[in-house]
């Protein structure tokens, strides 16, 4: 335990900035996104079912499929706050969860990202309803498992850094892929449509709140990760 809660050296600056450029790659290039955005999936799923849970909704199941979209499903009032925050999550759990990864980071903490990060995937996994998503949340929980158990503090300051650089920039293209369908006519049940239904507040407005959140995050944890 004092392993978990205690303070690893921080990475030479080099590190940060390669696997900053790492992550950078992994999102820009549609061929590397494209099974990389799994990973954002993920948390975009379990920021809806965390959400759920907190709010007092009944988490049914999640689903993450191969064409890297997901759905969550949970029980409870089909209007009020409850719900409207459920749906208001998706979008800005990967960022958030990168903008508390970088928090971590910032004052040392690697070993304790890396477990909380395993738990947090294993708590997720009990409600994955799906073999691909079984499988997508297992590979993920043990690389995580993997490099914590298995490797010495330079590999595992290496691993969460671009982890969390990845869910920094990662966090920021999918309002931009969803804007990008809503204006081709697509996604006609898109997160920010339904709260739209819901709130009579227009989509638009919406996805300039994930956007705002997806960006904020990426500014202040990207000053975390540089130190600056």
């Amino acid at each position: 335990m004092t392993e978990i809660l205690g303070t690893q050296p921080a990475p030479d600056t080099w590190i940060v900035y390669l696997t900053a450029a790492c992550a950078l790659g992994l999102v820009a290039f549609r061929r590397l996104w494209l099974p990389a955005r799994n990973a954002i999936t993920i948390a975009h799923e379990g920021g809806h079912g965390l959400v759920a849970l907190a709010t007092g909704r009944r988490l049914q199941s999640i689903r993450l499929h191969s064409d890297t979209s997901g759905l969550t499903v949970s029980r409870g009032r089909p209007t009020g706050l409850g719900v409207v925050l459920t749906l208001a999550a998706g979008y800005p759990a990967a960022p958030l969860l990168g903008l508390g990864g970088a928090a971590l980071l910032g004052t040392r903490h690697v070993t304790l990202l890396l477990w909380i990060a395993t738990a947090l995937l294993l708590a997720m996994l009990v409600m994955v309803r799906n073999a691909y998503g079984v499988l997508t949340v297992v590979l993920t929980g043990a690389a995580f498992l993997l490099v914590s158990w298995l490797t010495g503090p330079n590999v595992q300051s290496a691993f969460a850094y671009a982890a969390v650089w990845f869910l920094l920039l990662g966090g920021v293209r999918p309002a931009f892929e969803l804007q990008a369908k809503r204006r081709h006519g697509g996604a006609p049940d898109s997160d920010a449509d339904q709260l739209s239904r819901l709130t009579q507040v227009p989509a638009g407005v919406w996805l300039f709140f994930f956007h705002a959140v997806a960006i904020s995050a990426l500014i202040g944890g990207g000053r975390w990760l540089l130190g600056i």
